[in-house]
């Protein structure tokens, strides 16, 4: 008698679970739709536990609430939604549920980290579980912060953070972001976004040329040209005029067309200032900082740019594991 055939689903449901917590948090979910043996596995406390890094586990782990303790982790991860969280020193985390995902609420709501000021937040990409972060205004780098004369800090309702960075006026303007390169998940693509605003009656961010560099260890990885509010009219009349700025630096293609905004979903506007390529765990990279710039080419009067943050999302992972179920993973 002909052995009988076994199919993947007929393996232990703790094999099944060690396999897909080597995947994803978006192949988790493909793989719960194949069969009832794969959902079991994917809703699995084994696979969304290791979905969580493992340098915020005990936070998110301590601050759950009575209520919200089940048997299953994935369930009480969902408790965190809509609470305020305390962490770091006693300030409050809202974890938002409103996009439905079942990415355990840090996927929206982020969490404050390095201090209880609130300047630095991070969150999970949904499709592949890599740390985000975002930098507020107040942990940049500004020109001429000198009081109320060129920057003025305010609250706006949009906002994550306490306070954004309305600019008043200036000539010099340049922006930096800095982040240890340890802080970013090993192994991902990871693109660096300035998020701002603008006024009205803003001046002076339309043309000349702007540039945003991405750089680690004092090396420039990717250098731009952008423009934060394109103006068609501006463009022709400054080219016109001869007056479209060139990089000192000569990096810069001058037939490359600057980059342009896109409007995000919470109201801000966002801009793609580079890329860069985390290594693996242990490597080289962790040692250094990775600074992001934005600088406007050209000596002359700039008003009403608000300015959020800066943040750094992954694009894809490049490695998730070897012989992976899915090692390329694009951005959601």
């Amino acid at each position: 008698m002909a052995a009988e055939e076994r199919q993947v689903g007929d393996l232990p449901e703790e094999c099944l679970a060690h396999v897909i917590a080597l995947t994803s948090p978006r192949d988790a979910c493909r793989c719960a739709a194949v069969s009832r043996a794969f959902r079991a596995a994917a809703d699995s406390d084994h696979v969304w536990h290791s979905f969580i890094p493992e340098d915020h586990r005990a936070v998110l782990l301590q601050a759950l609430p009575p209520e919200t303790n089940t048997t299953r982790k994935k369930d009480a991860y969902l408790g965190l939604c809509h609470r305020g969280v305390p962490v770091d020193g006693g300030g409050l985390v809202w974890l938002d549920k409103a996009s439905g995902d079942a990415y355990l609420g840090l996927c929206d709501g982020g969490v404050p980290v390095d201090g209880d000021d609130g300047g630095c937040r991070m969150w999970l990409d949904k499709a592949s579980g890599a740390k985000c972060y975002a930098l507020s205004a107040r942990r940049l780098s500004l020109p001429w912060d000198d009081g109320e004369f060129s920057w003025k800090w305010t609250r706006n309702t949009l906002s994550r953070f306490a306070e954004v960075a309305d600019l008043v006026d200036c000539t010099c303007l340049d922006i930096y972001g800095r982040l240890p390169a340890a802080a970013l998940t090993p192994a991902t693509a990871y693109a660096a976004y300035l998020v701002y605003g603008t006024a009205e009656g803003h001046r002076g961010l339309s043309y000349p040329d702007q540039e945003t560099a991405v750089a680690v260890g004092g090396r420039v990885l990717e250098r731009h040209r952008v423009c934060l509010r394109p103006d068609d009219a501006e463009t022709h009349k400054f080219r016109g005029a001869g007056l479209i700025a060139e990089s000192s630096s000569g990096a810069i293609d001058g037939r490359e067309e600057p980059k342009r905004p896109r409007r995000r979903g919470d109201g801000w506007w966002e801009i793609d200032m580079g890329r860069l390529n985390t290594t693996g765990a242990g490597g080289e990279l962790e040692e250094e900082e990775v600074v992001a710039s934005f600088e406007v080419l050209g000596w002359y009067p700039k008003r009403g740019l608000i300015v959020e943050g800066i943040e750094f999302r992954p694009g894809i992972v490049l490695a998730h594991i070897d012989n992976s179920i899915s090692t390329i993973i694009p951005e959601a």
